[in-house]
């Protein structure tokens, strides 16, 4: 039997101290009293705080990154990148949630153990490099969170939403899982790094590699929700509780562009003449059927939903940038860290709009419809204005933080070449604006049926205030965000057979 040695005991110590949390939460949910189960949050809120400590030794420990467990996983500063990302996201989830439990009346301590497990399951992904751990750590991360989208149990919608997301994600891992086979066939190993080399060797308009690089792209772009493969996310993040489809939008989707870029780019970027024209014709497909549809949108959640979708057509743009260009060209760098950066800002933005939207479920009021964002700004006007400033960031308006990501894929863009591809980027995030609006004309001008104050508990308070800052702080100064972005940029992205080790 091998020993763990102490790097790999701290790689994996993250991931190990969320396992036991959630397990405690589990224990401790059977013996406290219903007036007690705030404690659950609470307890959720410290395990993912120890566990961003413990990513800060790491950091402090092995400046440098460490492979661990027969090369299986890579904590390099691209992993750490996303694992800050997923246990912010989650924290903030965690603040959202604890209120509107009590509301819905299902406080339970499942709750929070699947979110933590769900946030293991996506570190697995960040950083896994052998593909048999990233598709454990996706398994575990879409089993956790179709429970957690189906968790209304006494909810027709949720409990609808929970089904066909689950069926649509088992057909997707399964076609992912039949990709990711071929190509371990071909290379004789599961480990990216061995499938890399194995590509170089081969053509790559083989038919075999071109069936396998679909299939695998098909499981890919499910689970960024991309369009043709977008229809679960909408009836997901309607059915789900609202505090869930903010974190679905954010930190699975965070979750899935890790595996994206760790699989297109590391293993498979030899095959990228093959795989950049699909990518152009989906990012299109998604950008134009997105927008278009959130246009007709009068659920607050569904229109998020294909907002959610249209940002992801915005991300496919500078990967385009980045598969027509060489590795450390300007265009390459600036498309990798228009993504990172997006989805860095997304994660406070989109949150906090969720967060407002959650903070609208009263004891008779579900909230999610756009007429129940009328006359916001009287009933609670600092959530309106912070609302408002979500939806400006959303929209790409400086000097919001959305600005920041949405410059970067242009520019990237722009170096790139590709020019009406940028235009169409441009045009179609106008469009976006048009349906923010909507929102904020609902909040700031239509009149409301309910005069009474909007009562808001001090963690949705927290929630929306941490990222309403993050929001503001980024955008106004973002030099230290595009520096942390910078250093978690890759130095295997390059087309000969990379290096682990950074």
């Amino acid at each position: 039997m091998k020993v763990i040695s102490l790097t790999e005991y701290k790689l994996m110590l993250p991931m190990l101290e969320l396992v036991i949390f959630a397990l405690g939460i589990l224990l401790i949910d059977l013996i406290i009293p219903r007036d007690w189960k705030w404690l659950n949050a609470v307890g959720a809120f410290v395990g993912l705080f120890f566990a961003a400590v413990c990513v800060w030794q790491i950091q402090a420990t092995l400046p440098g990154g460490a492979v661990g467990f027969s090369g299986a996983l890579l904590v390099d500063h691209f992993a750490v990148f996303f694992w800050y990302l997923f246990l912010a996201a989650a924290g903030i989830t965690v603040l959202m949630s604890e209120r509107y439990l009590d509301l819905e009346d299902e406080h339970s301590g499942e709750y929070y153990a699947l979110l933590l497990l769900s946030v293991v399951g996506m570190m697995c992904m960040a950083a896994g490099i052998d593909v048999v751990l990233i598709f454990i750590g996706l398994e575990l991360m879409a089993i956790s969170t179709y429970v957690l989208v189906g968790f209304l149990r006494r909810e027709r919608r949720s409990n609808e939403a929970a089904i066909k997301y689950f069926l649509l994600g088992a057909f997707s891992s399964g076609i992912f899982a039949y990709g990711l086979s071929i190509f371990y066939g071909l290379a004789g190993s599961t480990n990216l790094q061995e499938i890399h080399r194995s590509i170089l060797a081969q053509n790559p308009r083989h038919p075999v590699i071109v069936i396998a690089l679909l299939t695998t792209m098909t499981g890919l772009f499910f689970k960024i929700a991309a369009v043709p493969f977008h229809q679960w996310a909408p009836d997901a993040y309607e059915g789900a509780p609202t505090s869930i489809s903010g974190f679905m939008s954010v930190a699975v989707k965070a979750a899935a562009w890790a595996m994206l870029l760790r699989i297109l780019i590391f293993a498979l970027f030899p095959l990228r003449s093959v795989y950049v024209p699909i990518v152009v014709f989906v990012a299109i497909a998604t950008m134009t059927l997105a927008n278009f549809a959130a246009l007709s949108q009068t659920n607050t959640k569904r229109l998020l939903a294909y907002s959610s979708i249209a940002h992801v057509g915005y991300m496919l743009l500078a990967f385009v940038a980045m598969g027509t260009s060489e590795p450390g060209s300007p265009a390459f760098s600036d498309g990798f860290k228009g993504i990172l950066i997006y989805l860095l800002v997304y994660t406070f933005m989109n949150l906090g709009a969720f967060a407002v939207i959650t903070s609208l479920r009263q004891r008779q009021v579900i909230g999610d419809e756009l007429e129940d964002m009328a006359g916001l700004y009287h009933r609670a006007p600092v959530e309106a204005v912070l609302m408002l400033l979500f939806l400006l960031s959303l929209a790409g308006i400086p000097p919001a933080a959305g600005f920041l990501g949405k410059y970067y894929i242009f520019l990237s863009l722009v170096e790139s070449r590709h020019y009406g591809l940028a235009a169409l980027g441009v045009i179609y995030s106008l469009l976006g604006l048009y349906y923010y609006l909507k929102i904020a004309n609902a909040m700031l001008i239509r009149e409301s049926k309910e005069t009474k104050p909007l009562f808001v508990s001090i963690g949705m308070r927290c929630a929306v205030g941490v990222t309403a800052l993050a929001t503001i702080v980024i955008g106004i100064y973002p030099e230290p965000f595009i520096q942390g972005v910078s250093r978690s940029l890759p130095t295997w992205a390059k087309p000969t057979a990379p290096t682990l080790r950074q």
